[in-house]
């Protein structure tokens, strides 16, 4: 009897450790997909993306993607500020003469277009020169409604190194002549969690091509002069 035990203990001892070593398998798997398509998104739009706004080409649109103006305790946020100084330059050099800010507008209280349109008119571009799309919820959309709404299918995007690889590849894979023009990037994005979260956010855009995803909201077109 005491031997029946024994055998049955080693038995399930055995079926542990072959559970444990196919869960690292398949964790080492993921880990390993995440890091390639990161890497993918990375490499691919490396010659996309300029530093130097003084050889950056000329675009009739500049898109800049949206962020909060403030941070949680009141300050403002340094990505959102060094996106506008970003558009600022290229708008006094001539390398983009509109722009489209693409953003969230979800509630009453948090509009990301409207906040940095103010922005950019105090600094002295004219109000007729600015666009603003509601309904760029995410990166994804905000490319698809550029060329889809707003008629553009060669156009500048403003943000974030990190920000321009994915928003490029997504115009590109669909046949958008995107290019990104790099703002000063912020000591937040080294955190972590920051890293961590674009790692998955470049995931996702995988597996929004597999299933054909479209953008939340399209709409009615809108003629950039």
């Amino acid at each position: 009897m005491a031997h029946h035990k024994g055998f049955k203990a080693s038995g399930i001892t055995g079926m542990m450790k072959r559970i444990w070593i196919i869960t690292g398998v398949i964790f080492a798997l993921i880990i390993a997909v995440i890091f390639l398509l990161d890497h993918q998104v990375t490499r691919s739009t490396a010659t996309f993306l300029y530093n130097d706004p003084d050889s950056i080409p000329v675009n009739k649109a500049g898109v800049i993607l949206g962020t909060s103006k403030y941070l949680r305790k009141g300050r403002i946020n340094e990505f959102w500020k060094n996106r506008i100084e970003a558009a600022l330059t290229l708008y006094k050099l001539g390398k983009v003469r509109n722009f489209i800010i693409s953003g969230d507008n979800s509630t009453r209280y948090y509009d990301e277009p409207t906040d940095m349109k103010k922005e950019l008119v105090k600094l002295g571009i004219p109000d007729s020169l600015i666009y603003l799309d509601y309904a760029g919820f995410r990166t994804f959309d905000s490319m698809i409604r550029t060329y889809k709404i707003f008629g553009q299918s060669s156009f500048t995007v403003i943000s974030q190194e990190f920000h321009n690889q994915r928003a490029v590849f997504i115009a590109r894979h669909y046949g958008i002549n995107a290019i990104g023009f790099n703002a000063k990037d912020v000591t937040a994005y080294n955190g972590f969690k920051t890293k961590l979260r674009e790692k998955f956010a470049r995931v996702k855009i995988f597996i929004d091509f597999l299933f054909n995803k479209q953008p939340r909201f399209l709409g009615e077109k809108i003629n950039i002069k």
